[in-house]
């Protein structure tokens, strides 16, 4: 071929593969809907792990297709800058063109390794696409208030229906209109009027529920309103009516599963989400949709941009330090950064490869509302001089096989970024006695949700925990956890005699999985009265006989999903 067949072939290639893996994304997508209406809640979970692993997949395809037809000029980067020219010429106006040339840059950076930001063959970071004409094209449903609440519902439940039937469209109808009736007399003056609700044209599903968004436009202002959809015996009822900024910012929060939606635009789904929730980060939106590079690409340019213009340094994260990760902050922006060490501190016994694959594991699964969106970036490069002399030092010793000096930046090869939280040993001392208390028992609930989904944390240290901005206790060191099921919780025996019970040591074999729940008091470094609060509301937690009755149920297949959302949050 000539260099530009060779070219021409290459975006070819490139193009077409995206546009399979964006088929595929696409039709695991629709396929939540006939999770939903069957109650397949297993089939969900597996749909999960199949997304995320679906677009690494596509990636390879394609540059193995690409070595073959290139061969030695495989690269040949001043044929790759051709290519990435001819490839961006004509993705002008082309719907979502972003997520285009992110699947380009990431066939690139496997190719080449990548270190940084290589501009030469990849395109660089941009801000978000505003393009009126991609935004606008999102389809919306608008419906035109004019006499009653009750009415316009019944409509829309019935234009948004499902294969299995509502139990109720005239009940549910009315809950909806008492709910909102309720919501805005309570929150606006007495003068206000209904001028019309607009939804996307698409349900978004997520564990056992699924959801209509929108808003609802007033004569002075609009407000948000999500409703939640739940499939039971009796057929689809409403289960719960969001009608502030606050509650839905829980439910597209960075502690869950994505969502599975389908909306024409995904650029528009997102400016729509943003309009309702306009704290939400832009990148966490494109990820909560399943857009997990995209939500990558946004997150290392607003960061980027955040570094360019301001003049802190990266320091040390606050809380203990820990043993398998080096994390650090800068403090002018709502990331952590960790890194994991070359050598972990004494009593862990994980391996480097272990930690790698448990953060794997969790991106891939239920995350209950309990579990921190993590993401992983490999080869960053950030000005050495931007590093506290402190920290610096600790990264260039104690985690060679992660971080090295690249003339005057800092080249970071792999590094996993989360949203910064208050840790909850340092929470609890700084709270009042009723915030305080409030959080060991959402701790224990946070234990809970997640064994409900098949994980157990490991490592039940309060400085392993979080607290959110809306008081949500969040576990986030990933180090030691497993599958419930993996584990063998165990009672510990009694001592044949004295002596054994002054040994050192344990008298009794303990296994690799063996877990003594018994001993999780240990873990409970809290004064007396949190220590009760917790042992009030979940002394369960410290019997062997809890934990084999969660995991009785996982290997029976019963799975248990956590929704995002109490049932003191319904509708009326």
């Amino acid at each position: 071929m000539s260099d530009r067949d060779l070219i021409a072939e290459c975006s070819q290639i490139i193009y077409d593969g995206f546009i399979r893996y964006n088929s595929n994304f696409h039709r695991m997508t629709k396929r939540a809907r006939t999770r939903f209406e069957h109650r397949d809640w297993k089939g969900h979970q597996q749909d999960i792990v199949d997304r995320v692993d679906l677009y690494e997949k596509s990636v390879r395809r394609i540059v193995l297709g690409l070595r073959k037809i290139l061969g030695k000029r495989v690269d040949d980067k001043k044929l790759w800058h051709k290519v990435r020219s001819y490839f961006g010429e004509r993705l002008d106006q082309v719907p979502d063109n972003d997520f285009i040339k992110t699947f380009f840059n990431s066939t690139t950076r496997r190719i080449f390794g990548t270190e940084g930001v290589d501009q030469g063959i990849e395109f660089t970071s941009s801000s978000p696409s505003d393009d009126l004409r991609l935004i606008m094209s999102l389809n919306i449903r608008r419906y035109p208030y004019w006499v009653s609440l009750q009415r316009i519902f019944e409509t829309i439940l019935d234009d948004f229906s499902f294969r299995i039937p509502y139990d109720d469209i005239v009940n549910n109808a009315d809950r909806i209109a008492n709910t909102i009736d309720a919501h805005t007399k309570e929150k606006f003056s007495k003068d206000i009027e209904y001028i019309r609700f607009e939804f996307i044209d698409s349900f978004f599903y997520q564990a056992e529920r699924a959801y209509l968004v929108g808003k609802l436009i007033l004569n002075k202002g609009e407000t948000p309103i999500v409703i939640a959809f739940k499939n039971e015996d009796s057929g689809i009822t409403v289960d719960a009516v969001f009608l502030n900024e606050k509650e839905v910012s829980l439910i597209f929060g960075y502690t869950r599963s994505y969502y599975f939606a389908d909306p024409n635009s995904v650029i528009g789904a997102v400016h729509f989400l943003k309009s309702l929730i306009p704290k939400k980060p832009i990148d966490e939106l494109y990820t909560v949709l399943g857009r997990l590079r995209q939500g990558k690409t946004e997150r290392h340019r607003t960061f980027s941009q955040h570094l360019s213009i301001t003049k802190d340094k990266f320091m040390h994260a606050e809380g203990d330090t820990g043993l398998v990760m080096i994390v650090f902050t800068l403090p002018s922006y709502n990331l952590v950064f960790k890194i994991i060490r070359d050598k972990f501190g004494y009593p862990k016994t994980v391996t480097r490869e272990e930690v790698i694959e448990k953060y794997k594991l969790v991106s891939k699964h239920d995350r209950a509302g309990r579990l921190i969106d993590t993401q992983e970036f490999l080869n960053l490069e950030f000005p050495i001089n931007r590093f506290s002399k402190e920290l610096r030092d600790e990264l260039l010793d104690g985690a060679n096989e992660s971080v090295r000096k690249e003339g005057n930046n800092l080249l970071l090869k792999r590094v996993y970024t989360e949203r910064r939280m208050r840790p909850l040993n340092l929470f609890i001392n700084e709270a009042s006695e009723e915030e305080a208390a409030l959080a060991i028992i959402d701790y224990g609930q946070a234990i809970k949700d997640l064994a409900q989904t098949n994980i157990f944390t490991g490592d039940l240290l309060l400085k392993n925990f979080g607290v959110t901005p809306h008081n949500r206790v969040i576990f986030y060191d990933y180090d030691e956890v497993s599958l419930v099921t993996d584990c063998n919780f165990r009672d510990i025996p009694e001592a044949s005699d004295f002596e054994d019970e002054m040994l050192a040591d344990t008298w009794y074999y303990v296994g690799k999985n063996d877990i003594f729940p018994e001993e999780f008091i240990k873990f409970l470094s809290m004064n007396e009265k949190l220590k009760a609060a917790f042992l009030k509301h979940h002394q369960d937690l410290l019997t062997a006989q809890y934990w084999r009755g969660v995991q009785e149920k996982h290997i029976k297949g019963e799975v248990s999903l956590v929704v995002p959302y109490t049932s003191t949050t319904t509708v009326a």
